[in-house]
């Protein structure tokens, strides 16, 4: 039976209604960052310059600073906790439909990928349906996400490098693995009343 007093993510945090902050501005922007990238690199005939090695940078520290911002500043918010993973998902997902086109990267690993992140959306789908707001990730979430951007970097950056792809390929499919069974023991336990931010 699910313990329904302890919240599962630790301890409680407060949650605002706010939509226009400084965090969620960052994380709507890091979805715009993909299409220029994509573009750019085809059309520099599939080469790495400054301008996508800026806007690549930006994408990453982007993901850091609005979780950081929002905390520092006491302005997580229910539309942030939404748009944060959202904006990880549609920028990961333009970037890697270009590098699977370009023939860089498996058409069913992406495949894989899709359907775990349609799997995760989908029970945040049910658990903001019932309880009317929306369930943050989780640390395994995130450290999957981290090893994912690792190798579609790498994959991008060092397209010959092909024992490290397979090795961080590897380390991702565990890791999503790993998290999505995560994910569905959170998801059945919030369903099942447990407290969770």
């Amino acid at each position: 039976m699910a313990n329904t007093t302890k919240n599962i993510d630790g301890k409680k945090v407060e949650v605002t209604g706010r939509v226009f902050t400084w965090s969620n501005t960052i994380s709507f922007s890091r979805i715009l960052v993909a299409f220029p990238v994509v573009y750019l690199h085809y059309l520099n005939d599939l080469q790495v310059n400054t301008a996508i090695m800026v806007l690549i940078v930006y994408g990453v520290i982007s993901d850091y600073l609005d979780g950081f911002i929002a905390r520092k500043t006491d302005t997580i918010s229910e539309l942030g906790k939404m748009i944060d993973p959202i904006a990880d998902k549609l920028c990961a997902l333009v970037l890697f439909v270009y590098t699977v086109w370009i023939g860089w990267i498996p058409l069913w690993f992406l495949i894989f990928a899709v359907i775990r992140d349609s799997m995760i959306m989908l029970g945040s789908y049910y658990i903001k349906k019932k309880y009317d707001k929306v369930a943050m990730a989780i640390m395994s979430g995130k450290i999957s996400v981290n090893v994912l951007a690792l190798y579609w970097i790498a994959v991008f950056f060092f397209p010959d490098a092909g024992g490290v792809h397979m090795f961080l390929m590897a380390c991702s499919l565990t890791l999503m693995i790993i998290s999505w069974i995560d994910y569905f023991n959170r998801y059945r336990l919030i369903m099942s009343g447990a407290e969770f931010n």
